[in-house]
């Protein structure tokens, strides 16, 4: 295999704060990009001008545009990758740092491994002021060793099932699958959806060393904060049935985009864990309008079959359907995960 052009996506939107940071540490990669193209979505901050002083001297290509109207994440996020014009995609966000070997270490695993549409990696959790916060990225998404080896052995749509584990600043992805992703539906975060729709058809590789800063402050969309119990079961009491409801209707475009693309069919494997993932989500959003007898049996199949293991947080999960189910079967408020 000859050499691959990357190419890096950036989104940007009021961040100049942090932004400079996270160019300079783009120029200075071991192995520079091939171009960089940041879509800008209507910023009213000293985002432009940060940019526009880069791109004056940067030693690479720098493909800059700012958006007729403001877009959101995922939809920049897609813009911008549709830009691209390299053999690997790196999406980038705009408030990290990276480390120097990411890009040169992001290539080497590509080249490595053929069959891999995506690669990601972990990361250093880090303040705003970059101090490390004393954990990584991986143990925050709970990305556990075993579903570590699931990845490695090629069972990476299971655990995308289960739980998103693919952030998309560590992310890089082959272009020649973006025709397979693209639109990106605006229930989908563009990570998540990007890293299932290819995972239904090649490979995913993990690098474990963490290859940026992930910073954390007060203005970002999504984060990495560590949950303590208390915490999760703080968030537990704010889930009920319509969001495993809309989760549904997310799983649902993705199925259509699966059994729609004639040209680039997937394996039958993928559909049919889509549709028990879906199974699964149908009969948790429902537990609270059964009757007593019917919920528990339906809790229970769900664990006999190990449904509530595979998609999702096994005996944590059911034990909150449980709970979430006696107390509003008595007329109390609802505690789901």
């Amino acid at each position: 295999m000859g050499k691959q052009r990357l190419s890096v996506a950036m989104c940007t939107y009021n961040c100049a704060e942090y932004l400079k940071e996270q160019l300079d540490s783009i120029a200075l990669q071991t192995r520079p990009p091939d171009e960089l193209v940041i879509c800008d979505d209507r910023s009213f901050d000293a985002t432009v001008e940060i940019i526009k002083f880069f791109k004056a001297k940067a030693a690479f290509p720098v493909r800059f545009t700012i958006n007729e109207q403001n877009l959101g994440t995922t939809k920049n996020f897609e813009k911008a990758v549709s830009l691209c014009t390299g053999d690997i995609i790196v999406l980038s966000d705009q408030d990290d740092v990276w480390h120097p070997e990411k890009l040169m270490l992001i290539e080497a695993k590509m080249s490595s491994l053929p069959y891999a549409g995506v690669v990601f990696t972990d990361a250093d959790v880090v303040d705003e002021c970059l101090r490390p916060m004393g954990y990584r990225l991986w143990e925050a998404k709970r990305f556990s060793p075993a579903e570590q080896k699931k990845v490695s052995q090629g069972r990476a749509f299971e655990v995308l099932l289960k739980h998103n584990v693919v952030t998309g600043a560590t992310m890089a992805f082959r272009a020649k699958y973006r025709e397979l992703f693209l639109p990106i539906p605006a229930s989908w975060l563009h990570d998540a959806w990007i890293a299932l729709i290819i995972a239904a058809y090649a490979e995913l590789a993990i690098i474990r060393k963490p290859l940026i800063k992930y910073r954390q402050h007060l203005n970002q969309q999504l984060g990495a904060n560590k949950k303590g119990f208390f915490q999760q079961i703080a968030m537990s009491q704010q889930t009920g049935p319509n969001t495993y409801f809309a989760q549904i209707d997310r799983f649902m475009a993705a199925q259509r985009l699966l059994t729609e693309n004639y040209s680039a069919p997937c394996k039958k494997e993928v559909l049919s864990k889509l549709e028990a993932k879906m199974r699964h989500l149908l009969v948790r959003g429902s537990i609270s309008k059964q009757k007593m007898r019917h919920g528990l049996i339906a809790i229970i199949k769900e664990l006999a079959t190990l449904r509530y293991h595979r998609y999702s947080y096994g005996w944590k999960s059911a034990a909150r359907d449980l709970y979430a189910f006696l107390f509003l079967f008595h007329g109390s408020p609802p505690s789901e995960r």
